[in-house]
């Protein structure tokens, strides 16, 4: 099957008569202030080859990973139509440069996510914040006034009617062939499924997909522990919507179990409700008790699609997002231990031999950046899902600044993490000063994702922060950092304290006078950065994967 799916819905153009095509340029809320064209630079990418190990899984094992990626590459045909449009085959034709071409299959659309989402093909002008969910002619206030019960859904689309007014298109209307299709390959792949339990799974994560009612088998997932094999599939995460952070958008990932690293793992999520309980904010911001029966494993992935494969690509997953789920069961933290040592070896090594103080380099390891974007995905169950004062959700009173604010939490909870247990003596054996300069190393890492990525900017402003407290030290002559380990805890006790207090009082001015003061690179910063480009060492990697890579053809 191509990997971008071909099918259209029937029903397309009945719909299509009832919407209004929304021409014109947008209104300035509705687009990123860069509109310079930037070159395209797929070098900034290092391919990696996605397998693993096939060996032990059975003729139905491996023919049920072939249906889970037919049925993920449907996943990527709708979130190209979610980011660009659903022209996007055609405008991919007439890109004749072959640069452009694969830069633009990369970013998903002619625009740089690890730029600042500038535009790399003329003409295009500037991303719209809210992508293809909304209508390119509709300003905030006119979203915000209108009278559309459920407009804050995470599964629906905003189109205008045949009277130009605001109307909204569930995800399972708008593209119901293609979801039935998707539905089907799981009902399929159900019946190969060795495990029980991950058979009823994809039975009822198909169901889930033609209503669009996710939490029924977000629920039952968190009970499925006796599959090798796992597939994250549906419209999961928002960032994709940087008007509102409302809609979220499709994605997939194959996954094999790790059954080695699985279990070395599986112990640590029993302390998130003693780790809750010692957070450095007053007992109003840490009343929720985490789920406690979250599960940690670690995998090999084997296929991405849509936004999981947009841009910098994930090493790690904590799901569910739905904040019942998360308070009644905890979530499930999955990490994705070949595309990490991929990260690791490709771009992570390369850039501490150019920024790091020499004698700190010694405390850059492979385990200490595992732990820490595990930890990262623990950490997410840590704080409060709900503000102190009854508003809502933090996810609903932060909107748009809500992600950067929950990935900037868990970088820093997840450290303080580390912390907690190493005085506790659970780590074993290991050398503190080895996370936290992996930590340190990281940052430089992610930073690189640019401002347009919610990572990125949770990186710049704990960069920033770090800096401002001396906890990350540059020294002039060599241009390199290294870590005051005394100021460290200092430090990172503080900014957990300053990010919980907003989440907890959904402090939404708070959180922008934030982001704008401390989520922004530096001339110096700048500098050393471009010293990395200089260097030719790699923004992040991009994929060689399929069947024929795994070796099912």
């Amino acid at each position: 099957m191509n990997s971008r799916f071909l099918l259209r819905r029937a029903g397309a153009l009945l719909l299509g008569a009832v919407l209004v095509s929304c021409g014109g340029e947008p209104p300035p809320e509705l687009t990123v202030k860069a509109l310079e064209t930037v070159s395209p630079r797929p070098e900034i990418y290092a391919d990696f080859e996605l397998t693993a190990d096939l060996s032990a899984l059975s003729d139905n094992q491996r023919e049920m990973i072939k249906l889970l990626v037919d049925a993920s590459q449907i996943m990527d045909d709708l979130f190209w139509r979610q980011a660009y449009g659903d022209d996007y085959e055609a405008w991919l034709e007439t890109l004749a440069d072959p640069k452009t071409r694969r830069f633009a299959e990369i970013n998903y659309g002619p625009w740089d996510r690890l730029d600042a989402d500038k535009p790399f093909v003329d003409g295009v002008g500037a991303k719209p914040l809210g992508a293809n969910f909304y209508p390119s002619d509709m300003s905030k206030e006119e979203f915000e006034t209108a009278y559309l019960p459920g407009k804050n859904g995470l599964y629906s689309l905003v189109r205008r009617d045949a009277e130009g007014k605001l109307m909204l298109v569930p995800f399972h209307v708008a593209y119901a062939d293609e979801l039935k299709a998707a539905a089907d390959l799981l009902r399929d792949a159900s019946k190969l499924a060795e495990s029980a339990d991950f058979a009823t799974y994809l039975k009822l994560r198909a169901a889930a997909l033609i209503s669009d009612d996710y939490q029924v088998s977000d629920m039952f997932w968190m009970d499925v522990r006796d599959n090798e094999i796992d597939v994250v599939i549906g419209p999961i995460e928002t960032y994709e919507d940087a008007l509102f952070g409302y809609r979220a958008a499709y994605e997939s990932y194959v996954l094999i179990k790790d059954l080695e690293w699985s279990d070395r793992l599986s112990r640590f999520a029993e302390f998130l409700p003693s780790l809750q309980k010692g957070l450095p904010v007053s007992d109003e911001y840490k009343w929720e008790t985490p789920g406690t029966d979250s599960d940690l494993n670690a995998y090999d992935v084997v296929y991405y699609a849509g936004h999981s494969n947009a841009g910098s690509k994930t090493i790690a997953i904590n799901l569910p997002n739905d904040e019942v789920v998360q308070l009644s069961r905890g979530t499930r933290r999955l990490q994705l231990k070949n595309a990490m040592q991929a990260k690791f070896d490709k771009i992570l090594v390369p850039i501490a031999d150019e920024l790091i103080d020499e004698s700190q380099r010694r405390h850059i390891n492979f385990d200490a950046f595992f732990a820490n974007t595990m930890f990262h995905e623990v950490a997410h169950g840590l704080g409060i899902k709900n503000t102190i004062d009854g508003r809502g959700t933090v996810r609903e009173t932060l909107l748009d600044l809500a992600s950067s604010m929950e990935e900037g939490k868990a970088d820093i909870l997840g450290l303080y993490m580390i912390t907690e247990l190493h005085k506790a003596g659970e780590l074993g054996d290991v050398d503190l000063r080895d996370y936290y300069v992996t930590f340190m190393t990281s940052v430089f890492r992610s930073i690189r994702f640019g401002a347009s990525s919610a990572h990125g900017k949770a990186n710049m402003v704990r960069f920033n922060f770090f800096m401002d407290e001396g906890a990350f030290v540059r020294d002039a002559e060599t241009g390199r950092y290294r870590v005051d380990f005394e100021r460290m805890d200092s430090a990172m006790t503080e900014l957990s304290r300053l990010l919980l207090t907003l989440q907890g009082d959904g402090d939404y001015e708070g959180v922008k006078a934030l982001t704008e003061s401390r989520g922004i690179i530096k001339p110096q910063l700048q500098d050393d950065l471009d010293r990395l480009t200089q260097a030719r060492i790699p923004v992040d990697i991009t994929f060689q994967q399929g069947i024929a890579e795994l070796g099912l053809e």
